[in-house]
């Protein structure tokens, strides 16, 4: 496609200065918005003024179209001061990139959201996990309609886990269609339409001001270009979530920043921690010291599989994508361990809500619900190894 002109959006600096810089000021915040639970709207506002939020809005429309590394590398950033805030942007970074790549938004109204993005948060995710149904990556379909009229569409139906809650401007609506034969796919919604019901269920352990609410449909009214389908494959229904992509590795990411975010706050405590019996601060025992190379192995570790997979990936090394479920396992368990091992160490003063370790520790245990989950990946990983050679 060529090039057409556009919205003049901001050219997001991903230098190291800039991204440390924009660390600093998330974090000033995430603990008030983790406590109160509300919309992170200081830490999007600094996204947004960054030029963030529409890091991968593509060339064509005037964007920076970063390539999947930088993307990680920003979720990184962003993940270390707030993983709400990142887990936010994530989602609507990856449906910039569905339309950079695919194009399932009608033009005029992808046009008019890049339009809106120059002046405030336009903020875009994927409605799809249902009360009854639970994750799509699990398989089967969905039980949220969508009733096909002469002009559009009507869409009934209640979704659990929307993350964004009532700060969302677009609903990217999973849906079944009342046609003969029925068709899969989302629909675009705005925020906006009549017959939206937000149901404040969100008190989580981790995650808290990511406003991950259920929503409910009922009646609404939808344009008809507005639906994109997912096309059935030889006759069967196959849920994308049900193998990672590159641009699923986001969600991997702003985990990672998690766990820099936890080897931050031990060092910290570390180095000012002078028991009396010890006389100077425990950072200077061995023990302690062990503790620290043990976590930075493990967030090396992570981020080697991160980085390391996404820049294989560009470099045309086809054969990685067959890992890539399997490597954001591993990065898990990595930021995971992380974590854990610097609450460990320090014992009960790492688990008392003064100690932002304790917060980091609920974060990043949110990873392992992201699919595809471990004990899916795991199964398939084994049994394509098991499967007879031919």
């Amino acid at each position: 496609m060529t090039a057409t002109a556009g919205p003049v959006l901001t050219v997001p600096d991903t230098s190291s200065a800039a991204l440390a810089a924009l660390t600093s000021e998330i974090a000033s915040t995430a603990a008030s918005y983790d406590r109160s639970g509300d919309i992170p709207e200081a830490g999007l506002r600094a996204v947004h003024r960054g030029g963030y939020l529409t890091a991968t809005v593509a060339a064509r429309y005037g964007g920076a179209q970063l390539d999947h590394a930088e993307v990680a590398r920003v979720l990184v950033a962003i993940g270390e001061g707030d993983p709400s805030v990142a887990l936010i942007v994530a989602n609507t970074l990856a449906a910039h990139l569905a339309q950079a790549t695919v194009g399932n938004w009608p033009e005029e109204l992808y046009r008019e959201v890049l339009g809106r993005s120059v002046e405030q948060p336009i903020l875009i995710n994927a409605v799809r996990a249902e009360p009854e149904l639970g994750a799509p990556a699990r398989g089967g379909l969905p039980a949220t309609l969508a009733s096909r009229t002469a002009d559009g569409w009507i869409l009934n139906g209640r979704k659990s886990f929307a993350t964004g809650g009532t700060a969302l401007s677009y609903h990217l609506v999973w849906v079944v269609t009342d046609e003969s034969p029925a068709r899969v796919g989302h629909l675009i919604v705005p925020a906006d339409a009549d017959g939206i019901t937000w149901h404040h269920t969100w008190d989580h352990l981790g995650l808290r001001a990511s406003n991950t609410h259920d929503v409910s449909y009922t009646d609404v009214r939808v344009p008809l270009e507005n639906f994109s389908e997912i096309p059935f494959q030889d006759g069967v229904y196959r849920d994308p979530a049900a193998a990672s992509g590159p641009a699923s590795f986001g969600h991997a990411a702003l985990y990672v920043g998690v766990a820099r975010a936890a080897r931050t706050a031990f060092a910290e405590y570390a180095r000012t921690r002078v028991p009396t019996a010890l006389g100077k601060p425990i950072a200077e025992t061995e023990r302690i010291q062990s503790v620290a190379g043990e976590i930075e192995a493990q967030i090396v570790q992570a981020e080697t599989l991160l980085y390391g997979t996404l820049h294989r990936l560009a470099a045309g090394e086809t054969d990685v994508a067959q890992s890539l479920s399997v490597v954001k396992v591993l990065i898990a368990r990595s930021v995971i361990a992380a974590v854990q091992t610097a609450v460990a160490a320090l014992g009960n003063a790492a688990l008392t809500r003064h100690n932002p370790l304790e917060r980091h520790l609920r974060d990043v245990l949110c990873v392992r619900v992201h699919p595809p989950q471990e004990d899916a990946v795991l199964l398939s990983s084994g049994r394509s190894v098991l499967r007879p050679q031919t």
